[in-house]
C-alpha cells in the first residue's frame, strides 16, 4: 500500500508542468545585449525611410523578494535618413549624450511572476528615459497560466491593458521552450493614448474594426531555458507594426515597424551596486505622456530664453511678411504658438508692452496667443479685454479663437467664468454671445475627458436661465439654452424641460422660438444619454398642442438619437392620424431621406425608416413645397470607408408661404467617426410687415372695433397675437455653435444709432460716403491656425508614435483707395444725389490668400523628430491698379488699367512628402530625403518647358481654330513631358494663351512626381510632389502698351462712343446730324455690312437636296456638314446607323433604376424592324405621335386621342413626340406619318428662314449700349474690342442683337448674338462667331406646346459647327451624364438621334408633377411624375391654345401665373365653398343668417367679410364687407347687384376709390362687382349674386378664419370652429361662423345654446348626464324650428346626481349679460361649487372664474374702478374630453308665431349689424 501511494506521489510531481517566468535569483547580474529601432515609410520598397535606433547593454540584478535593479550600459543612439536598406544609421553624439546622462543612474523595478509592477528612477531623470526603460521591461513582461498552452487574456504593458494571445512550445527533453506572444492594439480595455483637437469628433462604438483607419499589432518570441533552479530567458524579441490609411485604402497605408531584441551574453556572479541617491516612484509598466503634449507637429525648436526666443521669433514673421515669403511666415508662426504656451504671464505682458503700439507685430500677437490655448495666454486675453486694450474688432475675432483653441482644465475654466461676468464683455452684446456659447463649447471638451462633470461648471448656465426666466427675457433665454446646448450635459435636461409646455405648463406662455431652441439643447445631450432624449423628444413630437415647428425640430433630434424600430413605426403610427400635415410632410420626408442613407453608422435606423414608410400613405409624398420637407443629398464609398451628407430641413409655417426656419448642415464620415462639419440656420417672424404699406392706423377704424365686438358673439374666438418681424439665424461649426444673430427693428434702430448717432438711415449713408471719399490707405493681417489634430500612442521601444495634423491660414489685404466727387455732397443730404455726381476713384488694392498645412507619422519629441512630413500649401495672389471715372449723368463708365509688368503668380497648389530626422544637436539643419529616389529624374522645380504659345487677338482666332487648352489630344498650346524610372512617373504640362492685344499671357502649369506607378492608390499618389499654378506673364509686343482701358457708355451717346474711337480720338457728336450718317458711319466701322451680305449670299443659293445616302452616328459633336437648325430634316434619312437596321437598337434592355422610381412608366414593345408606312387617316383634336425603332422623324405613328388610353399604357414617355403650340390645328387632318414629318421638316426651315433672314436692328434703331475694350499704345492705333448692344421692344416681337468686333478695320473676325420671341410659344436665340460671323453656330429654341396630351415646353439645341475646346469640353461633359441619370434616378436609353442636336422636353402632366425628356445625339435620358416644387396653373388635357393669352409676354405671364396660383382663392357657389387651402364641401346656409366667410384674425383686424343666402332665393346671396370706415354691402334687388357703401345707395357703372390711409377700389367687372384693397389684404372680392370669390395676399397666409378657412395648407384642420374646436362635419363648422343677433331686432333667429342629453354609461351600466362641448344651433325663445338637420356633436358626460355646472344664479357671472349668451343651465344653490377669486399671484389681471361641465371659463376683471365686469368676454381655459359623440338636431329655420319682443331701442354704433335688407 505504501509503494503505490509513493508511486502517484511520484506520477503526480513528474507530471507537473514547470514555471516558465524568468527568475533572476539573488547575487547575480545578468548581462543582456539590446537593439531596437523604428522605421517610418511606405511599405513599398526603394522608398525613403526615416527613424532611429538604440543600442545598448543591459545589467539585471535581483536585490530582493520582488525589488530588481537595471543598469544601462553603452547606449548608442542612431538616426536613420535614407533609402532601406542601403543607407546606413548616423551616430547622434548629441541625443546619445544626453541619454547616457539619464542612463548612468540605476532603475529599480518590481517583478513577481514574470509581471512588472512599480518602476523607480531618479527625480531628474527625464521623460523620454524613463518611457525607454518601460519599453525594455516591457519585454519581460510574461503572464503563463500553468494549465493551457494556448490561452488568451487581457494584459497589461506600455501600450495599455490590451488583448494579448499567448503560444507556449515546451521542449521538455531539452528543458527549454518558446513562448510567442501576440497583442492587439486596436482590442485594449485602458488604452495608452493621448487624442488632441479631436474632442467634436464622434468615434462610433458599434463599427466594425476593419473601418478602422488606424491598426496595430505587437508580436513577442520568447527563448527560455529551465532547470531546478528556475528558468532562464536566453531571448527575447519583438516586432510590432502600425499601419495608417488616410484614404482606408487597403493598399494605401504608411507603415512603422519597430524591432526589439534581448539577448543573454552573461551572469556575473556580482551583483549590481545599491543606488547612491534616492529613488521616485514613476508608477506602472503604462507609458506616461508628458512633453510630447507640448511639441507640436512643427519643425524642432529649442528652447533656451523663450522670451527672446518669442521676440526674435515674431520680427523674422513680420520680416518674412513684408517680404512676400509667407511660407516661412507661417512657420514662423506656428513657432510663436508653440513659444506662447510655454511662457508665463509676466513674460507675454512684457512682450505686449513692447509690441502692441506697432500695427504690424500686433495681429500676430493676438492671433498666436489665441492659438496657444494655454492657461497664462487665456487669463492674458481676459486681462486685455477687461482693461479694454483690444477694440471691438480685435475683441470679436480674438474671443471665438481663444475659446476655441483653449485647453479645458480646472484653471482655464475658472478664467472663462470671470469672462462672463466682465463688465466690458456685458456691454457688446455680440461678445457676451460668443462668451456664453464658448464656455459652454469648454465645458463639453473637459467633460468628455472625465466620468462625471461637476455641477458647479454648469451653474452659471443655469442661473442665466433662471434669471432670463424671472424677467421674461426671451433673448437671455435663447442665449442660456444654446449654451447649454453646447455644454452638451445631461444634468441640465431638467433647466431644458422648464421652457416645454409638455412638462411645465408656465411654458405655454413663452414664444415659439424659445420651445425650438429648448428642443435643439437636447441635440449634443442625446450623445451621452440618448434614452432620455429619445423619451423627452417623442413625447414633444407627439404633443399636438404644440407649434408645429417646434415639433419638427423634436422630429430632428429624436432621430439623432437613432431610434429603434419600435419608435420609429410608433412615430410612423402617429401619422396616420397627424392632424397637422405640415408636422407630417417632415417626418415623412426625413424618414425617405434615412431610408436611402448607405451610411454604415445608421444601418439600423435605414432599416427601420424602410419599414416605417411603407405603413405611411403614398399622399404624404405627394405633398408640395408648401409643406415642410427634408432634402437629403449625401453618398459612402464602402470602399474607402468615406462619406458626406448634405441636408436641408425647410420648415413652413402656417402664415407664410415659404419655408420660415432652414436648416442646413454637412456631415462627414471617415473611418469609424463622425463629425459636424458646419451647420447654418435662417429663421424668420412677420417679414411680410415689411413689404407692406406701414403707418396705417387700423385700430383707428371702425372695422376694428366691430370685429372686437363680433369676437364676443364667436365662443372662444381669440384674434391671433401680434409678432414683431425677427430675423435669427446661427451657425455652428464643428457642432458647436459660435455665433448667433436676432435682428429685428430694435436691433436695426440700435445699429444705426450707434454709427450715426440717430435713426434716421439717410446720415448714416453720408458718414459712409464722406468716410469713403477721405480715402482708404492701409494694411490688414489676418493670421489663424486653422486646427491642430494629434493622435499619440505608445511604442514597444518606449518613444511616441504621432499622427497629427497642423495647419495655418494668413490672410492678407493691402488697399489704397481714393474717391473724388463732384459736385461735393450738400448740408441737407439726399441719396438721390448720388445718382447724379461724377466719381473719380484711384485704386491700388492687392489681396492675398495663404493657406499651410503639416501632417506628420513619426516621432515627435523634445530632443529629435523622424519619421514621414507632408506639406501642401495653397496661395492666391493678385493685384488690382486701376483708375475709375463714372459720370452717373451721361451713364458712363471708363476704367483704366496698367498692362502686364512683371510675372504674376495667381494662384499655386503644391504638395511634398519628405522623409525627415531632425535633433537636439542640429536644429537648423535637418535630414531630409524625398521618398522617391531621383536618379536620372530632373527635379521638377527645375525642368524646362517650351511652351508653343497661341495668340488671341481676333484676327487669329480664324487661323487657330480655338486651339484646345483642357482637352487631350490637341498640342498646339500646350508641352507635355513623361519620364518613367525607379525614380517614379514624372509628368508636366504647361498651357499657355497669348492675349497680344493686351499684351499679357495667361499659363497654366501642372507638375508630378509620384509613386503611383508602384500601387494606384491616393496615398502613393500624393507621396512626390504636386504643383499646380496659374500664371500671368507680359508679353513682348511691337510697340508699348501703356494702358489697358475698358469704356461703357449706355443710352443716346452710345452710338457717338463707337464712332469716336474709330476715328481713333474724342469727338464732339454733331447734333445736326442726321440719324441715318451715324447709321452708315456704325454699319461700317461694325463691319455689319459683311455679315448681312453674306448671310443674304448664303440664303439665295441655298437650294432643296434631297438626301439619300445614309449617314452614321459615330460622333455627337462632330462633322460640320449639318444645317443650321435644321437637323430634322435629315434625321429622317438617318435611319440606321453603321448598318444596323432601326429596330436593332429597340432592341436593348433599357436601364432602368429600382430604388428611385418617380413615376409609372412600361416597357416598349419591341419593333418588327421594319418602317411603318401606314397611310390610314386619323384625325383628332389632339394627336399623340410616338417613333417606332430608332425614333427617327419620318418612322412616327400618331393617333387619335381616343386610343390614348391605350396607347400609354403601352408605350414609354420618350417615345412620344413633341408638338408646337403654333403648328397645332384642331381642324386639320394628318393624312399619315410623312404628312407630320413633313410639318416638323416645314417647321425647322421656318426656324432657319427667321434666324438667317435677320434684321440689323441698327437700321431702325439706335444702339443701347456700347463698350470698348483696348490697349493703348503710345505711338500706335489702339487695338482691341468693341461691343454694340441693339434691342427692339416693340410689344408683339422684342429683339436683341449683340455684335463684337475689333477696332482695327483690318480684322473680319466678329462675334455675332441675337434673340427674340417670334410668337407667344417661341423664342429664337443664335450665336454666332468668326469671320463675318460665318464659321461657328449654335442655335437655341424654346417653345411651348403639347407632349402626349399634356401641355410642355421644348429646349431645342444644335450646333452646326463649333471648335475644338467647345467640342472637347462638351464630350468630357457629355461622359458624365450617364453616372449623373443613375445617381438622380432617372432612367436611360442608349440610341441614335439626330446629330449635333440636344432637345429637352418638360411636360406639365398635373399642376405639381412633369415629365422630362433629353434626347442627344446617342442618348435619352428620362423620367416620369418628377415633383415640382411650385404649382403650375395647368392640368392634364389642356390644350396649348389655352395656355396665356397672346402676345410676347407669354413667358412673363407664365411666373405671374405661378405667383397668381400661390395666392388663396375661397369661392361660394350655390352650396358648394371652396376654402383657401382647396377643400370643398356642401353647406346650405340658413336663410338671413350671416355668416363669417372670412376676416383677418390678425391683431390688426383689417377685414371683415359676410355673406347670407336670401330667404327669397336660394341661389341669391348678400355680402357685407367692413374695411377701414366703410360698410360695404352688395345684394340683388329686382334682378340688379346693388352697391351701399356707408348705408347709403352707391351708382355700380362708376369705380369708387376712397380716401383713407389704404385705397380700396369697387368697379364693375363682367355681370358682378369687384371689389380690390391690397392694402388690406384683399386682392380681390368678386359677387355677382351667385357666385362669390375671395382672393386674399399671400402675406395673409395663416392670418385668416371664416368659413374659407386659416389659409395655412392645413386641410386636416379646416373644419376649425372660432374656439379651436374641429368640427365633426361640415354642417357644424359652417353653423359655427354664424352671426348671433338680437332675435327680437334681427332676422336671423337662431341662436347657440349648449345641449344636454342622457346616456347609459356602457362600462358602469349607469344613467350619466352629457353635455355638449360645444353649442348646437337652437331657435330663440318663443319659436319652434320649422326646419332641422342632424349634426354631430361631442358630448362630457358625468354621472346624473351630480351638478350640471358649477354657477350658482345668484353670482355676479350668472347675471351678466355674458353669462346669458352661453346658456347655461344653473342647479339649485346648495349644488353650486364655490366661486373662486383668483389673485394676481395667478392672473394678473385677477378674474371670476365658473365652470361648467363641459368647459372651464374665467371672466378677468376690467380695471376700471368700479370693479365691473370686463366686456372682453369668457377665455376658455380647458375644454373637457368627449366622452361620446352622438347626431343631434340643429335648427335651421324658425317659425316665430309666439315670440315676445320688447319695444324696438335704437341700435348700438358699432354693433355688428347685417347689412340692410334690399
Amino acid at each position: 500500500m505504501k509503494g503505490l501511494i509513493l508511486a502517484l506521489v511520484l506520477a503526480l510531481v513528474g507530471g507537473q508542468k514547470q514555471d516558465l517566468e524568468p527568475v533572476f535569483h539573488t547575487g547575480k547580474t545578468y548581462l543582456y545585449g539590446y537593439k531596437s529601432f523604428i522605421l517610418h515609410g511606405l511599405p513599398s520598397r526603394g522608398l525613403a525611410m526615416a527613424g532611429v535606433r538604440l543600442t545598448c547593454t543591459l545589467e539585471i540584478s535581483r536585490v530582493s523578494h520582488s525589488d530588481h535593479l537595471l543598469q544601462i550600459r553603452s547606449p548608442k543612439l542612431e538616426e536613420y535618413n535614407g533609402f532601406w536598406p542601403t543607407d546606413p544609421f548616423t551616430p547622434s553624439s548629441r541625443l546619445t549624450e544626453t541619454i547616457t546622462a539619464c542612463f548612468s543612474q540605476v532603475f529599480k523595478f518590481e517583478y513577481t511572476e514574470g509581471r512588472v509592477g512599480s518602476i523607480f528612477a531618479p527625480e531628474d531623470c527625464p521623460i523620454l528615459c524613463t518611457n525607454l526603460v518601460r519599453g525594455i521591461l516591457n519585454m519581460v513582461q510574461i503572464t503563463i497560466k500553468k494549465s493551457q498552452n494556448v490561452y488568451g487574456l487581457q494584459e497589461a504593458g506600455i501600450e495599455g491593458i490590451c488583448q494579448t494571445g499567448y503560444i507556449i512550445q515546451d521542449d521538455s527533453k531539452n528543458n527549454r521552450a518558446t513562448i510567442s506572444k501576440s497583442k492587439d492594439l486596436t482590442d485594449c480595455q485602458e488604452k495608452a493614448v493621448k487624442n488632441m483637437g479631436m474632442a467634436y469628433i464622434r468615434p462610433c462604438p458599434t463599427c466594425p474594426l476593419k473601418v478602422r483607419n488606424i491598426k496595430g499589432t505587437v508580436m513577442f518570441t520568447y527563448k527560455m531555458k529551465y532547470d531546478d533552479s528556475g528558468t532562464l530567458m536566453t531571448s527575447a524579441r519583438s516586432e510590432q507594426v502600425y499601419q495608417i490609411s488616410p484614404f482606408n485604402e487597403p493598399d494605401g497605408v504608411a507603415v512603422m515597424e519597430a524591432r526589439q531584441e534581448l539577448s543573454l551574453v552573461h551572469i556575473k556572479r556580482t551583483p549590481i551596486s545599491a543606488p547612491k541617491t534616492r529613488l521616485q516612484n514613476q508608477g506602472s509598466l503604462r507609458y506616461h505622456f508628458s512633453g510630447e503634449l507640448l511639441q507640436m507637429p512643427i519643425p524642432l525648436v529649442r528652447i533656451k530664453n523663450p522670451d527672446l526666443q518669442l521676440t526674435e521669433t515674431l520680427r523674422q514673421v513680420v520680416q518674412n511678411n513684408e517680404k512676400g515669403d509667407t511660407k516661412e511666415a507661417s512657420a514662423k508662426f506656428l513657432q510663436m504658438v508653440r513659444l506662447f504656451r510655454i511662457v508665463t504671464l509676466d513674460q507675454i505682458e512684457s512682450l505686449w508692452v513692447r509690441f502692441a503700439n506697432d500695427p504690424p507685430y500686433r495681429p500676430w500677437f493676438l492671433s498666436a496667443i489665441c492659438a496657444a490655448g494655454a492657461t497664462d495666454t487665456f487669463r492674458f486675453l481676459k486681462q486685455k479685454i477687461h482693461d479694454e486694450k483690444l477694440n471691438i474688432w480685435e475683441t470679436s475675432a480674438t474671443l471665438p479663437l481663444a475659446f476655441h483653441f483653449v485647453t479645458p482644465n480646472k484653471q482655464t475654466l475658472e478664467v472663462a467664468s470671470t469672462f462672463l461676468t466682465c463688465p466690458q464683455i456685458r456691454k457688446a452684446p455680440m461678445h457676451r454671445v460668443i462668451v456664453y456659447l464658448g464656455y459652454g463649447s469648454m465645458i463639453n471638451k473637459y467633460c468628455a475627458q472625465t466620468s462625471l462633470c461637476p455641477n458647479e461648471l454648469l451653474q452659471p448656465l443655469h442661473d442665466l436661465a433662471a434669471e432670463a426666466t424671472s424677467k421674461g427675457d426671451a433673448k437671455d433665454m435663447s442665449l442660456a439654452l444654446k449654451a447649454i446646448g453646447n455644454a452638451g450635459e445631461p444634468a441640465s435636461i431638467k433647466r431644458i424641460l422648464k421652457f416645454l409646455p409638455t412638462f411645465s405648463p408656465a411654458a405655454a406662455s413663452l414664444p415659439n422660438r424659445i420651445h425650438a431652441d429648448a428642443v435643439m439643447a437636447l441635440r449634443k445631450i442625446s450623445r451621452k444619454d440618448p434614452a432620455k432624449v429619445r423619451e423627452i423628444s417623442l413625447q414633444v413630437f407627439m404633443d399636438n398642442t404644440l407649434a408645429p415647428n417646434v415639433r419638427m425640430v423634436a422630429c430632428v433630434v429624436l432621430f439623432e438619437t437613432k431610434p429603434a424600430l419600435p419608435t420609429v413605426t410608433a412615430m410612423a403610427s402617429s401619422l396616420l392620424t397627424e392632424p397637422s400635415l405640415q408636422v407630417a410632410s417632415f417626418t415623412y420626408s426625413h424618414m425617405k431621406a434615412l431610408a436611402v442613407g448607405r451610411i454604415p453608422q445608421l444601418y439600423n435606423l435605414s432599416a427601420a425608416c424602410n419599414i416605417a414608410i411603407k405603413l405611411l400613405s403614398p399622399r404624404l409624398d405627394r405633398l408640395s413645397y408648401r409643406y415642410s420637407k427634408v432634402i437629403h443629398v449625401g453618398d459612402y464609398s464602402s470602399e474607402y470607408q468615406a462619406g458626406a451628407i448634405w441636408r436641408v430641413y425647410l420648415m413652413n409655417s402656417p402664415s407664410t408661404m415659404f419655408p420660415s426656419d432652414i436648416i442646413t448642415k454637412i456631415r462627414g464620415y471617415y473611418a469609424n467617426t463622425a463629425t459636424d462639419i458646419i451647420e447654418v440656420a435662417l429663421r424668420s417672424q412677420s417679414l411680410t410687415k415689411l413689404f407692406r404699406k406701414q403707418n396705417i392706423p387700423f385700430a383707428e377704424y371702425d372695422t376694428y372695433k366691430t370685429l372686437k365686438e363680433l369676437g364676443k358673439t364667436l365662443l372662444g374666438w381669440k384674434e391671433l397675437p401680434s409678432e414683431d418681424p425677427l430675423v435669427s439665424t446661427y451657425i455652428k461649426v464643428l457642432g458647436q455653435e459660435i455665433a448667433f444673430v436676432d435682428i429685428d427693428k430694435d436691433a436695426i434702430q440700435q445699429t444705426m444709432t450707434s454709427l450715426t448717432g440717430s435713426s434716421n438711415w439717410q446720415p448714416m449713408v453720408k458718414k459712409v460716403v464722406e468716410e469713403v471719399q477721405r480715402g482708404i490707405s492701409g494694411r490688414w493681417t489676418l493670421p489663424a491656425m486653422v486646427a491642430e489634430l494629434r493622435h499619440i500612442v505608445p511604442t514597444v521601444v518606449g518613444v511616441p508614435l504621432e499622427f497629427s495634423l497642423c495647419s495655418a491660414t494668413l490672410a492678407q489685404a493691402e488697399a489704397n483707395v481714393n474717391i473724388q466727387m463732384s459736385p461735393p455732397l450738400s448740408d441737407n443730404f439726399r441719396p438721390s444725389e448720388l445718382l447724379e455726381a461724377n466719381m473719380d476713384i484711384h485704386a491700388d488694392i492687392k489681396p492675398k490668400a495663404y493657406f499651410h498645412m503639416i501632417a506628420m507619422m513619426g516621432i515627435n519629441t523634445q530632443y529629435f523628430q523622424s519619421g514621414l512630413e507632408f506639406h501642401a500649401e495653397f496661395n492666391a495672389n493678385t493685384t488690382m491698379k486701376f483708375d475709375a471715372r463714372i459720370n452717373m449723368k451721361e451713364k458712363n463708365l471708363k476704367i483704366e488699367s496698367p498692362p502686364c509688368r512683371q510675372e504674376v503668380e495667381l494662384t499655386a497648389v503644391r504638395s511634398e512628402v519628405h522623409a525627415i530626422s531632425r535633433n537636439m544637436e542640429k536644429v537648423d539643419s535637418k535630414k531630409k530625403s524625398q521618398l522617391l529616389p531621383r536618379e536620372e529624374v530632373p527635379s521638377i522645380s527645375d525642368q524646362p518647358f517650351q511652351s508653343s504659345e497661341r495668340s488671341l487677338r481676333p484676327d487669329s482666332w480664324k487661323q487657330s481654330n480655338i486651339p484646345s487648352v483642357i482637352s487631350k489630344g490637341y498640342q498646339q498650346g500646350s508641352e507635355e513631358a513623361h519620364h518613367h524610372s525607379v525614380g517614379g512617373r514624372f509628368h508636366a504640362r504647361i498651357f499657355c494663351r497669348k492675349f497680344e492685344s493686351l499684351g499679357c499671357s495667361a499659363c497654366l502649369s501642372l507638375k508630378s512626381r509620384n509613386s503611383a506607378f508602384l500601387r494606384n492608390t491616393y496615398l502613393h499618389k500624393l507621396v512626390g510632389e504636386l504643383e499646380a499654378k496659374i500664371v500671368l506673364k507680359p508679353v513682348h509686343t511691337d510697340a508699348d502698351i501703356d494702358k489697358i482701358q475698358l469704356e461703357i457708355q449706355a443710352g443716346s451717346k452710345a452710338a457717338s462712343k463707337i464712332i469716336d474711337v474709330a476715328s481713333s480720338g474724342p469727338k464732339e457728336e454733331d447734333e445736326t446730324s442726321p440719324f441715318k450718317d451715324i447709321q452708315a458711319k456704325l454699319k461700317k466701322i461694325l463691319g455689319i455690312e459683311n455679315v448681312f451680305k453674306v448671310a443674304n449670299k448664303t440664303r439665295h443659293r441655298k437650294r432643296r437636296v434631297h438626301r439619300t445616302d445614309n449617314t452614321a452616328v459615330t460622333d455627337l459633336w462632330a462633322g460640320p456638314s449639318a444645317t443650321p437648325l435644321s437637323s430634322s430634316s435629315s434625321s429622317s434619312t438617318d435611319s440606321s446607323a453603321d448598318g444596323k437596321e432601326p429596330g436593332d437598337e429597340h432592341k436593348k434592355d433599357e436601364i432602368r433604376q429600382s430604388g428611385k422610381k418617380r413615376g409609372s412608366s412600361s416597357k416598349s414593345s419591341s419593333s418588327s424592324g421594319k418602317r411603318s408606312s401606314s397611310s390610314s387617316v386619323r384625325s383628332a383634336s389632339s394627336k399623340i405621335c410616338s417613333s417606332s425603332g430608332e425614333e427617327h422623324a419620318g418612322d412616327r405613328h400618331c393617333s387619335g386621342e381616343s386610343e390614348y388610353s391605350n396607347q400609354q399604357a403601352n408605350l414609354p414617355v420618350y417615345q412620344f413626340w413633341f408638338k408646337p403650340a403654333d403648328e397645332q390645328d384642331p381642324g386639320k387632318k394628318v393624312l399619315n406619318s410623312s404628312t407630320n414629318s413633313s410639318s416638323s421638316l416645314a417647321s425647322d426651315k421656318d426656324i432657319s428662314r427667321a434666324m438667317s433672314q435677320t434684321k440689323f436692328l441698327g437700321d431702325s434703331k439706335p444702339p443701347v449700349l456700347a463698350a470698348v475694350l483696348r490697349a493703348i499704345h503710345r505711338d500706335e492705333p489702339s487695338v482691341g474690342l468693341q461691343l454694340v448692344l441693339y434691342t427692339d421692344a416693340q410689344p408683339m416681337r422684342p429683339r436683341i442683337q449683340v455684335f463684337v468686333s475689333s477696332i482695327t478695320g483690318s480684322s473680319r473676325w466678329k462675334l455675332c448674338a441675337d434673340a427674340s420671341i417670334i410668337n407667344s410659344h417661341k423664342v429664337l436665340g443664335s450665336l454666332k462667331w468668326g469671320t463675318d460671323c460665318q464659321d461657328y453656330r449654335i442655335d437655341t429654341q424654346i417653345a411651348t406646346g403639347q407632349f402626349a396630351a399634356y401641355p410642355a415646353m421644348q429646349l431645342k439645341l444644335k450646333w452646326p459647327k463649333v471648335p475644338s475646346v467647345v467640342r472637347t469640353t462638351a464630350e468630357w461633359f457629355y461622359s458624365f451624364l450617364p453616372g449623373a441619370a443613375y445617381v438622380l434616378g432617372y432612367s436611360q436609353r442608349q440610341q441614335h438621334g439626330p446629330p449635333h442636336q440636344a432637345t429637352l422636353v418638360m411636360a406639365l402632366t398635373s399642376p405639381r408633377t412633369c415629365d422630362v425628356v433629353l434626347k442627344l445625339p446617342e442618348l435619352t435620358i428620362y423620367d416620369r411624375a418628377i415633383r415640382l416644387p411650385l404649382p403650375f396653373p395647368s392640368s392634364p388635357g389642356t390644350p396649348s391654345s389655352t395656355l396665356p393669352s397672346p402676345g410676347w409676354n407669354v413667358f412673363s405671364q407664365a411666373t405671374l401665373s405661378i405667383i397668381e396660383n400661390l395666392k388663396a382663392h375661397c369661392s361660394v357657389f350655390q352650396n358648394m365653398i371652396r376654402t383657401f387651402n382647396g377643400v370643398e364641401f356642401n353647406y346650405s346656409m340658413p336663410a338671413n343668417c350671416y355668416h363669417v366667410l372670412v376676416q383677418d384674425c390678425s391683431s390688426e383686424l383689417k377685414f371683415l367679410v359676410m355673406m347670407k343666402r336670401l330667404e327669397e332665393s336660394a341661389d341669391l346671396t348678400a355680402i357685407n364687407i367692413r374695411l377701414a370706415s366703410h360698410e360695404v354691402d352688395m345684394y340683388v334687388s329686382n334682378g340688379l347687384i346693388q352697391l351701399k357703401i356707408n348705408g347709403v345707395q352707391a351708382s355700380t357703372d362708376v369705380p369708387y376709390t376712397s380716401n383713407s390711409d389704404a385705397s380700396m377700389l369697387i368697379s364693375r367687372e363682367n355681370k358682378g362687382l369687384s371689389l380690390k384693397a391690397p392694402d388690406y389684404g384683399i386682392d380681390k372680392i368678386y359677387y355677382d349674386g351667385h357666385r362669390l370669390e375671395v382672393q386674399v395676399a399671400f402675406w395673409m397666409a395663416g392670418k385668416t378664419c371664416g368659413i374659407c378657412g386659416k389659409y395655412d395648407a392645413e386641410k386636416e384642420r379646416e373644419y376649425q370652429m372660432p374656439s379651436g374646436y374641429l368640427a365633426k362635419d361640415a354642417v357644424s363648422f359652417g353653423q359655427s361662423w354664424i352671426i348671433s343677433e338680437d332675435p327680437c331686432a334681427g332676422a336671423c333667429k337662431l341662436q347657440r345654446k349648449f345641449v344636454e342629453i342622457e346616456k347609459l354609461d356602457a362600462f358602469e351600466k349607469k344613467a350619466a348626464k352629457c353635455f355638449s362641448v360645444e353649442p348646437v344651433l337652437r331657435c330663440a325663445e318663443g319659436c319652434s324650428a320649422a326646419r332641422t338637420v342632424p349634426v354631430s356633436v361631442g358630448f362630457h358626460c358625468v354621472p346624473a346626481g351630480e351638478c350640471s355646472a358649477s354657477l350658482c344664479p345668484a353670482h355676479p357671472c350668472a347675471q351678466h349679460p355674458r353669462a346669458q349668451h352661453l346658456h347655461v343651465q344653473y342647479s339649485p344653490v346648495s349644488d353650486c361649487d364655490p366661486v373662486s377669486r383668483r389673485g394676481a399671484d395667478h392672473l394678473a389681471p385677477s378674474a371670476l372664474e365658473y365652470k361648467t361641465p363641459s368647459h372651464d371659463f374665467f371672466f378677468p376683471l376690467s380695471p376700471h374702478a368700479d370693479s365691473t365686469l370686463s366686456l372682453d368676454g369668457p377665455i376658455r381655459r380647458q375644454q373637457k374630453a368627449e366622452d361620446a359623440v352622438s347626431a343631434v338636431p340643429a335648427h335651421t329655420s324658425c317659425s316665430c308665431g309666439r315670440q315676445r319682443c320688447p319695444s324696438p331701442a335704437p341700435p348700438g354704433p358699432h354693433a355688428p349689424g347685417p347689412a340692410p335688407r334690399p
